[in-house]
């Protein structure tokens, strides 16, 4: 699981995507929610717009990342 770094109080799940380079554009990253495609701490998340906060879990393609503040 890799550790990803945020300032609080929240980060957007579209965002946090491209900012921990598991998507190289927003395009894909809205694409891949709306398809069904990430995981929210274990359950599937079609809301682009998710507010992610400390603790969060989030996987893609068998990949996992930590959401924890800075």
């Amino acid at each position: 699981m890799e550790k990803v770094k945020i300032q609080p109080p929240f980060i957007k799940l579209e965002q946090f995507l491209k900012f921990c380079s598991a998507c190289s554009t927003g395009g894909e990253a809205k694409l891949l929610i709306q398809q069904g495609e990430v995981q929210v701490n274990g359950e599937i998340c079609t809301m682009r717009g998710k507010k992610l906060r400390d603790g969060d879990r989030i996987a893609l393609n068998g990949r996992e990342y930590l959401c924890v503040w800075d």
